[in-house]
């Protein structure tokens, strides 16, 4: 069984020179409270740090994001669907043109589901006019698979294509 000591006068001195700000450093069982006093703004300080690292976690994640995109080759690019569609042709700039297949206006937003080197996948809504969700799986830097489904002027979609890089625009 270990044997307890009470707090001498000693011990009381040296809390005292550890944390100035105790004014009560003769009771018993001081010392105890006056280490987890002095720890507390440490332990408060990691924990705030803690939590604003998670909360900025998903931001840092997506960042510019994409970046497999930017790896495309630039150009005209023409997709064909599986379903017999005609092909339509699209110039390709930063390859997120590749992203709203079905929903070429501006002012959509954009959230980033996956981000790989050889796949992406994004989740968007265009208020007023249904949303998508797109998933690219990149083959070469000129050869890409497009899955793409939601909601268009009131009406589903389900897409699935192949993009190719065609010529120049």
């Amino acid at each position: 069984m270990p044997v307890r000591r009470k707090n001498s006068a000693n011990d009381r001195q040296i809390a005292k020179m550890c944390n100035p700000g105790m004014a009560s450093a003769g009771k018993k069982g001081d010392m105890k409270h006056a280490s987890n006093r002095s720890l507390r703004p440490l332990a408060l300080g990691s924990l705030t740090a803690g939590v604003a690292l998670w909360l900025a976690a998903p931001g840092l994640a997506q960042g510019n994001g994409l970046a497999m995109l930017g790896t495309l080759a630039k150009g005209e690019w023409t997709i064909k669907q599986r379903a017999g569609a005609p092909a339509r042709k699209i110039c390709l700039k930063s390859g997120a043109e590749l992203i709203q297949i079905m929903h070429r206006e501006s002012g959509c937003n954009q959230f980033v589901v996956e981000d790989g080197a050889a796949r992406v996948t994004v989740q968007y809504t265009c208020p007023g006019n249904g949303y998508g969700r797109t998933s690219i799986r990149r083959e070469t830097g000129a050869l890409v698979q497009i899955e793409s489904q939601g909601i268009h002027g009131g009406m589903p979609f389900q897409l699935a294509a192949e993009a190719r890089r065609t010529g120049s625009c």
